[in-house]
């Protein structure tokens, strides 16, 4: 096992990866850039090194300063957490011509998956199903035009590069093909610095299910079932399950689907913990859309029903160890539900950056917090504006549903705007509870925002107005726990 591990990442993923170096007696380095020079993960770690400004070009992606810093600290391996380098061949490679162990899959295995298009054509070569589509990158208008007419509108202009709909464009008529592919295109190159598109059928209203696999270098791999990620905002997922509910009905889905994972995986050579993602449709049919080469913000509700510890064992694996677990070794316990605490409005859906004046994070059977913050710390407005993912489990879909919104009215956070009411509401619907989910969920079930109670009086009102003048003009916030009426004011006024 390594003695020194370098985390080349920030906020609650560092926070996460440190805890676990620290469970296995293992010494822990992050780097930081100027935003971050305060923040828990460098308060955490046992050594922090600075690599540079706050734009993450100029610290957060440049890999020669990660590997200065492992280097200059005596770091044997390298952590990417996700996001940044995590899925870069590039710096995977780099890490090991430098002699230092990448904890996540090999750079072949990332290049195979990093294009999508490749991918497809792997899934296909593994006899894994795919959405009707393209497997080349589309050039030219004549050829959109042809292979939309074959396999019929609508359709999606997706990024072979890309990621988080970024690169992708919906077309539901010819009229508007020439338009999306150019836009497509441009918004590709600009995010990924690669104009490669693809097109592929349109799936109306699916669910939007992953599996979790795990692979070593002996050989071995094995999944860990699926996570129900269809609620989403912009392609960006808001909260995930283990099981999908779908499974509860349908335990043969599970199976199959990932069966068709390790397909995939083992065609690609794949060693790690990744994740196959797949589009669901009404009639259950299952489609492969791509394979994440890293650990997914959603792992804590797999760790959670399956009672594995993945950055454990992506330290053991990148260590060389067997996987000491077999198929039939996972099992499937009670439910888990995370929900992404972003700052954020939550009607807009724009980051909120700024200084958390006030927070209170619930706590009680069942409940885990992957946080990266605290009260005093200024949301930076460079990077991702994920605060914490908060995590709930218990026997049942309906008891950890129950556990959540519980754990949600005891979370405070003042100072800024958060997508708090946003759980809140979903949490109470009949349609998320029945476990009626696709990914136009949020397009049927909108934000909407919380009306300030009419039968409050006006000194009430003021009263708490002038609570949050005050905390806006303290230069220091107590951390010791508040009085019922602060709590509970923030809650019903600002949520």
């Amino acid at each position: 096992m390594f003695s020194k591990v370098l985390v080349a990442n920030r906020g609650e993923i560092a926070v996460r990866v440190i805890r676990a170096l620290k469970e296995l007696g293992i010494k822990s380095v992050v780097v930081y850039s100027d935003a971050d020079r305060k923040s828990l993960a460098v308060q955490m770690a046992d050594e922090a090194i600075h690599i540079g400004a706050s734009p993450s070009s100029e610290s957060y992606l440049q890999i020669l300063k990660i590997l200065a810093a492992a280097q200059q600290t005596g770091a044997t391996a390298i952590h990417p957490g996700y996001g940044f380098l995590s899925e870069n061949a590039e710096f995977a490679q780099a890490v090991v011509d430098a002699g230092l162990t990448f904890i996540g899959p090999t750079a072949d295995a990332i290049r195979k998956l990093g294009s999508k298009t490749a991918a497809r054509q792997l899934a296909i070569a593994a006899g894994a199903p795919v959405v009707p589509g393209t497997t080349d990158p589309v050039t030219n208008f004549a050829d959109a035009r042809r292979i939309a007419a074959s396999i019929g509108y609508p359709l999606l202009i997706k990024a072979a590069a890309g990621g988080g709909g970024k690169g992708m464009r919906r077309v539901d008529v010819e009229g508007e093909l020439e338009a999306a592919l150019r836009d497509a295109a441009s918004e590709a190159e600009r995010s990924f610095k690669s104009s490669e598109v693809y097109i592929e059928k349109l799936v109306l209203a699916p669910r939007h299910i992953e599996i979790q696999i795990l692979g070593d270098h002996h050989g071995n791999l094995i999944h860990l079932g699926e996570r129900e990620c269809s609620v989403q905002r912009r392609h960006q997922k808001v909260i995930e399950e283990c099981p999908s509910p779908l499974m509860s009905v349908h335990p043969e889905l599970r199976q199959a689907m990932g069966e068709a994972a390790i397909k995939v995986a083992r065609i690609a050579g794949y060693t790690n913990a990744g994740t196959a993602e797949f589009l669901v449709d009404a009639e259950r049919n299952f489609y492969f859309l791509e394979m994440n080469t890293r650990l997914q913000v959603e792992h804590p509700v797999t760790e959670l029903v399956t009672a594995i510890d993945l950055v454990h064992w992506q330290l053991r694996i990148a260590a060389g160890e067997k996987l000491t677990l077999q198929q039939s070794d996972i099992q499937w316990r009670g439910s888990a539900i995370e929900c992404r605490l972003y700052a954020e409005d939550p009607e807009n859906y724009f980051p909120q950056p700024g200084l958390i004046r006030q927070l209170e994070f619930p706590s009680g059977p069942g409940i885990r917090l992957d946080n990266g913050v605290y009260a005093g710390w200024t949301v930076p407005m460079e990077y991702d504006p994920l605060l914490a993912k908060l995590c709930c489990w218990a026997g049942s879909r309906m008891e950890s549903m129950d556990r959540m919104m519980r754990a949600l009215d005891e979370c405070v956070i003042a100072g800024i705007q958060t997508n708090l009411p946003l759980f809140r509401q979903i949490l109470r619907e009949s349609d998320f509870r029945a476990g009626n989910l696709t990914t136009s969920y949020l397009d049927v079930h909108p934000y909407r925002p919380e009306p300030i109670p009419q039968h409050l009086e006006i000194p009430v009102v003021l009263a708490a107005l002038v609570m949050e003048k005050s905390q806006r003009t303290s230069p220091i916030v107590n951390a010791s726990p508040v009085s019922t009426w602060k709590s509970e004011g923030h809650r019903r006024l600002l949520r």
